[in-house]
């Protein structure tokens, strides 16, 4: 690694910018990649702090901007003084100092760049940091929207939010109620991200509604100045043409997914450190598709109860499993940390190496965006237990519009209960008709996300012509 930064260039500046949480940074520092390896572009990372010095725990200090693999990481300021702070903060008060002091400091790292002889060029940020795109406006600098959430997401938010709010906030109490939205399958309330159906500004999670709501009405504002807006979408052609063909319309849309990375493209920086345990040999030892790989993602609290119940499950399916359980200190405290009989319980690992081993047959999934295209891109059935935001919605697309997964059905006490959980992976994993042609259809979806990204593939294509576009101006 080098701690400093690269020296003047007149080569064509590319700098994106991101939310500080793992299912941000994951898709925008694999976007980084890409664009590294397929345009004549200088990168450069951007995001808060504390996400910054748990990639780099090394630096002499949080903010220090470092050199990595070919590309520049500039921290802004959270204003969090460590990782603790950070860590006991609510999502809500992460949200609104994250939008209080990035701005500024953004302006301020972009005038640095500009005088020490490396302008930006072009600005790409992600969900949940759409000021940066005020920024950039304001520095006239060119910006595009990296959508990070399925296409049909986008879809769904840009019709709530252009007329279909009231109607589906006044049937918010019926999760059963059906939702057309044009050129999209008939969806149920429970269906679409539980965001939607926020009406008290007292929600943990109002905020993040009000988020969504300034990004696509800065959007509606740019359309109606005349300006087609631009925005970089995490999925690719074949997947998603229902959804995406309609909203060319409104938005120039540039799919460049799956943005997951290759084997032959290394791993993305986490902000948690991997188990030490020797999982990969674990795996070695199993039989091909025999493993179920249990992860629900670096958010989600679960209760000691759900705890136990997929616990249950998963002893009772007499499969071998590896089960990784987050940082949250009371999975821990149960005592099954490292347990390695039927099954091996982790912390945290490698998920893009674990799903593409050939002993894993079946994922037990929260379903976030990336946990899907990773299952996609590796061609792994899934069993979908979805928890919030637009996991529902990725959970319906997976089992009904792609084939590829079993939704489990949630218990009286709001979580899946243990002979469910069994159930499903009987279905996934089992001989019969189903199970079958779900590991077929995982297989062909496979293909054609490998394809997509591949050299001539879609998404392939239509990043390196995003980059040949920006490098004009």
């Amino acid at each position: 690694m080098d701690h400093q930064p690269p020296s003047p260039t007149t080569k064509p500046h590319i700098l994106i910018i991101t939310f500080p949480a793992q299912g941000h940074l994951n898709p925008a520092i694999n976007l980084a990649k890409r664009l590294l390896s397929s345009t004549n572009s200088d990168i450069t990372f951007c995001t808060a702090t504390t996400a910054h010095c748990r990639m780099f725990p090394s630096l002499p200090s949080p903010a220090s901007p470092i050199l990595h693999n070919g590309i520049t990481y500039i921290p802004f300021s959270d204003g969090f003084s460590s990782l603790q702070n950070a860590n006991d903060t609510d999502l809500r008060s992460l949200v609104s100092q994250v939008r209080e002091l990035g701005s500024s400091h953004l302006t301020t790292i972009l005038q640095d760049l500009a005088s020490s002889g490396r302008p930006v060029t072009c600005l790409i940020y992600t969900i949940m940091v759409q000021w940066a795109g005020d920024v950039a406006t304001e520095l006239r600098i060119h910006s595009a929207l990296y959508w990070i959430q399925a296409a049909t997401i986008l879809s769904i938010y840009h019709h709530f939010f252009n007329g279909y709010e009231s109607f589906i906030v006044s049937h918010a109490k019926d999760p059963s109620f059906p939702i057309s939205f044009p050129s999209l399958p008939t969806f149920q309330i429970r269906d679409l991200p539980n965001f939607l159906t926020i009406t008290s500004p007292d929600d943990p999670f109002f905020d993040i509604l009000n988020a969504f709501r300034k990004l696509f009405t800065d959007l509606s504002l740019r359309r109606q100045a005349g300006e087609k807006p631009r925005v970089l979408v995490n999925s690719f052609d074949e997947l998603e043409m229902n959804a995406l063909a309609p909203m060319e319309e409104h938005m120039e849309l540039i799919t460049v997914g799956p943005a997951v990375l290759n084997e032959a493209e290394g791993e993305t920086e986490d902000m948690f450190e991997e188990d030490e345990e020797e999982y990969m040999e674990w795996l070695d030892s199993q039989e091909d598709k025999s493993v179920v790989y249990v992860a629900f993602g670096s958010v989600h609290k679960m209760s000691k109860e759900e705890i136990e119940e997929i616990g249950k499950g998963l002893k009772e399916s007499q499969r071998p499993y590896l089960w990784v359980i987050g940082k949250d200190r009371r999975w821990h405290d149960m005592n099954i940390v490292g347990e390695v009989k039927q099954g091996m319980v982790l912390k945290w690992c490698k998920q893009g190496r674990v799903l593409r081993h050939k002993a894993v047959g079946c994922f037990v999934t929260h379903c976030g965006w990336n946990s899907t295209l990773e299952g996609l891109l590796y061609g792994v059935p899934a069993v979908a237990m979805p928890k919030w935001s637009d996991q529902a919605t990725n959970a319906w697309l997976m089992e009904r519009q792609w084939g590829m997964g079993l939704k489990a059905e949630v218990g009286e006490k709001g979580w899946v209960l243990s002979e469910e959980l069994r159930r499903c992976l009987d279905i996934v994993m089992g001989e019969g008709e189903r199970g079958v042609e779900m590991r077929m259809k995982a297989e062909m979806w496979k293909e054609k996300a490998r394809k997509a990204i591949s050299e001539g593939g879609s998404s392939e294509k239509n990043l390196m012509a995003f980059g040949c576009q920006r490098n004009k101006h």
